[in-house]
């Protein structure tokens, strides 16, 4: 059986933008500009980096949805669904029909609990609803059952299914989210910062929930989040983003505690301590310069303006994602 779930090869996502009377294209915002790298099946990838970066534009490529909502938008590179004979099919280019039987397999937790449910629909409705498109074998019964055991498996009573989003706090809506998202039992969840709307002791809650969930159904999680400190305690390895380029990819432990990327060392000193001993110990990286943007990225490194220690050819060449160290790689020539 193939280890590996998903490879995303030189990933590419560009925004036009328009401008004048005609609106005539003048730019293109490039969110995500060649982005790499494997997950295997049964592993948590964490990808973190400051907003804008293009985390979530990379979830919503690999569940084929923004061709869907932006229909100018520009996509290159590959995401190949691999299956578990060693099979791969590119899912970037699929239309609608042809993507639908890849849905069932990879499924998306929304950021907001808030405004990712229908506020006109029970909850029934709302955790059937893929059911109903995907498993069209099962009758109302079944389905009604089905239901029942997700409500459960996410710690919520059965009897919650007639109820509206409205009379559940945050924590019970997400949970109701993820209850949706395992509804056609996928082999890949996206998670689009899960537990950036909830409260310390709620986040902790649903966290413990999802790993529980991975180890009893034994799916994979790309787990895309601002909190340094949660993405390290739920993932086997760690992404690290900067203006649309992955600049580091390594263990949880190797690149939390050791980080090698200069953007990295950056984006790991800013995580708070709570033990003030420990915070005169700490280093703090301080970044200067100009922070760039997708629509105009500077030439070479996209960290160059902002980088401690650029050089000249810094400006020439983008840096290819390296293995610096075994299964560790990081985007600079530079790094200790």
């Amino acid at each position: 059986m193939s280890t590996a779930l998903l490879e995303v090869k030189n990933l590419k996502v560009y925004f036009p933008v328009y401008d004048g009377v005609l609106q005539r294209k003048v730019a293109d915002v490039k969110a995500v500009d060649g982005v790499s790298f494997t997950l295997n099946r049964g592993e948590t990838v964490g990808l973190v980096g400051e907003s804008g970066c293009g985390k979530t534009t990379v979830g919503r490529a690999l569940i084929n949805i923004l061709r869907f909502v932006n229909p100018d938008v520009i996509l290159d590179g590959e995401v190949n669904y691999i299956d578990e004979k060693g099979n791969k099919t590119n899912i970037l280019p699929l239309s609608k029909s042809k993507m639908q039987p890849f849905r069932s397999k990879i499924q998306m937790i929304f950021q907001d609990p808030y405004s990712s449910l229908n506020a006109r629909l029970t909850v029934q409705q709302i955790v059937a609803e893929p059911l109903e498109i995907h498993k069209k074998e099962l009758s109302a019964k079944q389905i009604e059952e089905k239901v029942a055991w997700l409500l459960e498996k996410v710690g919520l009573q059965p009897e919650y299914a007639q109820r509206f989003p409205h009379e559940f706090s945050g924590g019970q809506r997400q949970r109701i989210g993820i209850a949706r998202a395992l509804a056609t039992n996928p082999e890949l969840i996206i998670c689009d910062e899960p537990v950036s709307a909830l409260d310390v002791s709620v986040q902790a809650q649903v966290i413990n929930l999802m790993q529980d969930l991975q180890k009893e159904f034994g799916m994979s999680y790309l787990f895309i989040a601002h909190d340094l400190s949660v993405v390290h305690h739920i993932s086997n390895r760690i992404a690290v983003m900067y203006l649309g380029n992955m600049v580091e990819l390594g263990s949880a432990d190797k690149v939390y505690f050791e980080p090698s990327h200069p953007y990295s060392k950056a984006l790991l000193s800013s995580v708070p301590l709570a033990d003030p001993r420990a915070k005169q110990h700490k280093q703090r990286v301080v970044l200067h310069g100009d922070i760039p943007t997708p629509l105009n990225k500077p030439s070479g490194c996209g960290f160059r303006t902002r980088c401690p220690i650029a050089k000249p050819s810094c400006a020439q060449d983008v840096p290819v994602l390296s293995e610096t160290t075994p299964s560790h790689f990081v985007a600079c020539p530079w790094t200790d």
